[in-house]
């Protein structure tokens, strides 16, 4: 008899939603301290989204196992950073932070792409997350009014990680589809396995 086991999803999507949301109070101009970003860094965006990413690479999913990971370990650093910034060792400049922003960028570019393949509301998340970073990327390198910008579409993205939250949580406890997720903008191609993977390589 197989034992049902939790989807980690709903903890990393939850934690990322709730460390971005706070974040964008501060680029917004409602919150003045960065404390509460600290300890959501540490714990809620950074730890909880790591053991969800390791219990999601036991579950085979590749695309939540990097996504997970990656954010989790992102806003780990970034705590680092501030904590760093206030103790006065190894601080960053607003375009040293530019420069820490980028690689993220360009990784959520690359994982864009595949939430295209996943659902719409997936593909929602990720495509407002990189038009977050990019112009959070302009407004560290340019003037700071990207920030600003990028603290309202942040936001809409953080909304949009509960709602693909709350979708699965739903579903499991209504036993039906009760906040629909859309169909794949791209159309996933044929999977292969994992031995046809490596021998293609």
């Amino acid at each position: 008899m197989q034992t049902k086991t939790g989807n980690p999803a709903v903890i990393g999507l939850a934690g990322f939603g709730m460390t971005t949301f706070v974040l964008q109070m501060v680029n917004i101009g409602l919150l003045d301290n960065m404390g509460p970003v600290l300890w959501l860094g540490v714990f809620v965006g950074g730890l909880a989204q790591l053991v969800a990413g390791f219990q999601t690479g036991k579950t085979g999913n590749n695309f939540g196992y990097s996504a997970f990971t990656i954010y989790g370990a992102f806003w780990l650093a970034f705590a680092g950073i501030l904590v760093g910034n206030k103790l006065g060792f190894y601080t960053s400049s607003h375009t040293d932070i530019g420069f820490f922003l980028l690689p993220f960028t360009i990784y959520t570019g690359i994982m864009f792409y595949g939430a295209l393949h996943i659902h719409t509301a997936e593909a929602s998340i990720f495509g407002s997350l990189l038009l977050g970073f990019i112009l959070l990327v302009l407004g560290h390198f340019g003037p700071a009014f990207f920030n600003v910008i990028a603290g309202y579409v942040l936001i809409l993205c953080s909304f949009c990680a509960w709602y693909v939250m709350a979708h699965i949580i739903y579903k499991d406890v209504c036993g039906r589809d009760v906040l629909p997720v859309g169909s794949p903008v791209l159309q996933p191609g044929e999977k292969v396995s994992a031995a046809e993977a490596v021998a293609a390589e």
